[in-house]
């Protein structure tokens, strides 16, 4: 993975813009806690000093004011601690969930063809894992760098026009526990947060892989070395955090050192004064716990910053996918609708990559409206491949490719699939009812049209004997289905679109004979009236065919 970027922290800020005012208000906020703290806390040790002499025979003092103020600043500070908190997470909340928006939108183009090099566990590790860090950025360094560069100055200004010598020591200790340290421990947290990021990833991409390939492992007697594998990334990523880790706690210790150093030294530099009569005793305790309480504005910077390695290398990997370009581009004038559904291919050539053979070479067939084109061949042929061009996840460089008279290239890939239903081998279903999984198909469908999809594709009595009907949860990936249910699940769902184009891929693969009989019933059921294409290795689906098309590797 590349090191993150100057550009990568303009692009998080850019992202954030639209919920500037929340953070703004985050910001002020966290800066009136920080003053109202540092207020309470001086004017409570001038308050108690000056009372205490009072009592011994000192100078009288107007007890309401101060007492008042002091009240006043307690109740601000705790109400603008909630305040804050309530601000500033919500914003967080709200800017993470724009990143992931904004992401997925990014990751929508490139579906499936441009991911394929990919790890599905290190997308979904992207998606989330990384994202999630990203809440450092905000939370956790802009809200403290922007609160202490608007309260720090005011602290010292009240400094200055008690003791100019303590602003000073002050200034020196707030530049090193606030711009120093903090800078340093960026720096040296930056090659162990770009390994945890990474390291974090694999194991997410890990860990999903054994999850759902837990049964082929089990049988292949893989298991062992995936927890091999597992337990090196886990000790990689301990190692990475252990170094975060004492970076984080040396950061810390030189920050209350510069912090201890600059009280007492300015405790020291104001004994003359005190001794001259320059200062008072309540003097003395009130700048004393102001140097103290200014501390808060810059505390916990060190820790923030060294901990920006981790947030900016999360930011790398997502914005290194996002940038990815997607294999197929929509034309900027593209044509609305074709005027048949006939597929008509005439010398097609495809490959993966320019500088790698083809995958199809000068092909060409011709599909009528309302036909089915069966299509074998060894596996490598290039069957899936043929499908992914219709449905514009990859271009053909050559030759020509028309549905209705129209060039397929031509027309926006959302518009091809809007007009094609597929049932593939691997069905996706997601964690949902089966109400909701059918509704994908068509959200605005009603009840009968849910039903009638589901008779259609002959499951109907299967799912109304279930406790829960419809509504039953199929469970994560379709577990509590059966393999043959849940291709006629993608079949309700192709009957429920209605599609003029209809893209099966090895839509038997994987079942016994009877249910895969019952699947071909469904299956003429939903060809009849559509141009379908028909992708099978096994001889029961092609009698469906209307022609047939064998393909060889080339």
């Amino acid at each position: 993975m590349s090191p993150s970027r100057p550009g990568d922290l303009r692009r998080l800020l850019v992202l954030m813009l639209p919920e500037w005012h929340w953070a703004l208000a985050g910001i002020l906020l966290s800066a009136a806690v920080i003053l109202a703290n540092a207020g309470l806390l001086a004017l409570s040790g001038w308050f108690i000093a000056a009372m205490a002499l009072a009592g011994h025979g000192g100078p009288t003092i107007e007890y309401f004011t101060p007492a008042a103020a002091i009240r006043a600043l307690a109740l601000l500070r705790a109400f603008g601690r909630y305040a804050e908190r309530l601000v500033t997470h919500d914003t967080t909340f709200r800017v993470l969930t724009r990143l992931r928006v904004w992401f997925y939108e990014q990751l929508e183009p490139l579906a499936p063809a441009g991911l394929q090099y990919h790890r599905s566990g290190d997308i979904l590790a992207r998606l989330r894992t990384d994202i999630d860090r990203l809440e450092t950025m905000y939370l956790r360094a802009l809200v403290p760098s922007a609160a202490a560069l608007l309260a720090v100055p005011v602290i010292l200004l009240f400094l200055l026009s008690i003791f100019p010598g303590a602003a000073a020591l002050d200034l020196a200790g707030l530049s090193a526990a606030g711009i120093a340290i903090p800078v340093l421990a960026q720096r040296l947290g930056r090659r162990p947060g770009n390994l945890a990021a990474q390291h974090r990833g694999q194991q997410a991409a890990e860990l999903t892989e054994q999850l759902r390939g837990y049964t082929e492992l089990l049988v292949d007697g893989a298991l062992p070395a995936t927890f091999i594998r597992g337990a090196e990334i886990e000790t990689e990523l301990r190692r990475a955090q252990l170094a975060q880790g004492w970076i984080s706690w040396s950061a810390n210790a030189a920050a209350q050192l510069a912090a201890q150093l600059a009280l007492w030294g300015s405790l020291l530099m104001a004994m003359p004064a005190t001794a001259s009569g320059h200062l008072t005793g309540p003097d003395v305790a009130m700048l004393a716990l102001a140097i103290a309480a200014s501390y808060e504005a810059v505390g916990g910077l060190p820790a923030a910053y060294q901990a920006l390695g981790e947030t900016m290398a999360a930011a790398r990997r997502i914005f290194e996918l996002a940038d990815t370009q997607p294999l197929v581009t929509d034309p900027t004038l593209p044509n609305l609708s074709p005027a048949g559904y006939s597929l008509v291919a005439e010398h097609i050539t495809l490959r993966y990559a320019a500088n790698l053979p083809p995958v199809l070479d000068n092909l060409s067939f011709c599909v009528p409206e309302g036909g089915c084109l069966g299509i074998t061949g060894s596996s490598g042929a290039g069957k899936t491949s043929l499908l992914n061009l219709v449905l514009r996840f990859r271009a053909y460089e050559a030759g020509s490719l028309r549905l209705g008279g129209a060039e397929i290239s031509s027309m926006a890939g959302e518009t091809i699939r809007g007009l094609c239903a597929v049932v593939a081998q691997h069905t996706h279903l997601f964690n949902t009812s089966i109400r909701e999984n059918l509704l994908i198909a068509r959200p605005d469908a009603t009840e009968a049209q849910l039903l009638d999809a589901l008779h259609d594709a002959a499951l109907l009595d299967e799912i109304l004997s279930l406790p829960e009907g419809i509504d039953t949860p199929v469970g994560e990936a379709g577990a509590s289905l059966s393999g043959g249910q849940a291709r006629r699940l993608a079949i309700a769902r192709a009957f429920l679109k209605d599609a003029p184009l209809l893209l099966l891929d090895e839509p038997t693969e994987g079942l016994d004979s009877q249910t895969e009989q019952r699947v071909l019933e469904a299956l003429a059921r939903l060809r009849q009236g559509r141009t379908t294409l028909l992708v099978s290795h096994r001889s029961g689906p092609l009698r469906l065919a209307d022609q047939i098309l064998r393909l060889n590797p080339i």
